[in-house]
């Protein structure tokens, strides 16, 4: 299902609390943005207990029952996670990954609130979750008769709300420092390949693992945890800031040249990390129309090409990530430092030699 309007985690709840209340709600999003996290904390703010129900772990009869014999008539008893008698959250989670039969066993409870004879107690709520077929996730179609008794939220993830939730969970002060600066970093879109990518859940199981290894973690280590559950080019920055954390080697001393930029293969993961905090320092400073340049600026334009020069001069790949364009083919950086870079790199390189 396509997105017309999205909304944040720090919305959702109040919009459960008008809608969960009196009709069914579907909560759409990419996979590890914390749909399901947000429904049991929204359940236990009411007091409700919540049970899920995974729809891709069930068949038909998980939820119907199996018949019992009563009076000379077969009647279904509807299994005990069900079949409570104080109202509760019930919350189906992947519903639209489960089968088309296991998704028509759940129709009775979200359209009519009931299973064969035994109905949902007053008060109990429905809330379903389930990822989207442009998420490379597992999905299927639902049926228009289902969509339209449904009322669709769709989340996005949001930096500003996960740190704020984060800083108060006991989320290692190396991820919310690095998210902090890099807030971009915090959720990618799932690749089409299988291999780790960033979003808040992977992030947290990057902290419980920090936790877990405490002071003594050393730099092979933080970067088996880090492309194990980080979008690769998320992975290396990371472990670059926590090494610029380790030895006070920042961007600034860099760009006032009190240090030169790393060169050995080892801190290759350092260079990256510095290279993209430069490519943002040049991104903040560097005005789009020339014109408008103050003295500072001509001064950081100068040693910005210098500085290029001698990070083409260990990696020629790594000074491309500087320049390079985004992800839509647009420039970042301003056309006419561009242009200027290209002209007057030749003469600085022939200088330093």
């Amino acid at each position: 299902m396509q997105a017309a309007v999205t909304v944040t985690p720090s919305r959702v709840p109040e919009l459960l609390l008008g809608l969960a209340t009196v009709r069914p709600v579907f909560l759409w999003g990419a996979p590890g943005i914390g749909k399901s996290s947000l429904v049991r904390e929204f359940a236990e703010s009411l007091g409700l207990e919540c049970v899920s129900l995974l729809g891709t772990q069930l068949a038909p009869e998980d939820l119907i029952g199996v018949p019992q014999i009563r009076d000379g008539r077969s009647v279904f008893c509807p299994p005990e996670a069900i079949a409570r008698d104080e109202p509760y959250c019930l919350f189906l989670d992947e519903l639209n990954a489960a089968t088309p039969d296991v998704q028509k066993a759940f129709y009775s409870l979200i359209l009519d609130r009931r299973i064969g004879s035994y109905e949902l107690p007053a008060g109990s709520i429905v809330i379903g979750a389930g990822n989207r077929a442009t998420d490379n996730a597992l999905a299927r179609p639902i049926a228009s008769a289902l969509v339209n008794r449904l009322a669709h939220v769709h989340l996005e993830a949001s930096p500003r709300d996960w740190l704020a939730w984060a800083a108060g969970h006991g989320i290692h002060p190396w991820i919310l420092d690095h998210l902090t600066d890099r807030p971009d970093h915090l959720w990618s879109r799932p690749p089409k390949t299988e291999e780790p990518f960033s979003t808040p859940r992977s992030w947290h199981m990057l902290s419980d693992a920090l936790h877990s290894f405490g002071r003594d973690l050393d730099e092979d280590t933080l970067k088996i945890l880090a492309h194990g559950t980080l979008t690769p080019a998320h992975a290396t920055a990371f472990c670059g800031y926590v090494k610029i954390v380790r030895s006070r080697y920042g961007i600034e001393a860099v760009l006032r040249g009190d240090a030169p930029w790393p060169h050995r293969v080892e801190d290759r993961d350092l260079l990256y990390y510095l290279a993209d905090s430069f490519r943002g320092r040049l991104v903040k400073e560097l005005p789009a129309v020339k014109e408008h340049m103050s003295a500072n600026g001509r001064q950081t334009a100068h040693r910005a090409k210098s500085l290029l020069v001698q990070l083409a001069e260990i990696s020629v790949e790594v000074a491309q990530t500087v320049i390079a364009s985004d992800a839509d083919g647009n420039p970042v950086l301003p056309a006419w430092f561009l242009v200027e870079a290209a002209r007057d790199m030749p003469r600085l390189v022939e200088a330093r030699r």
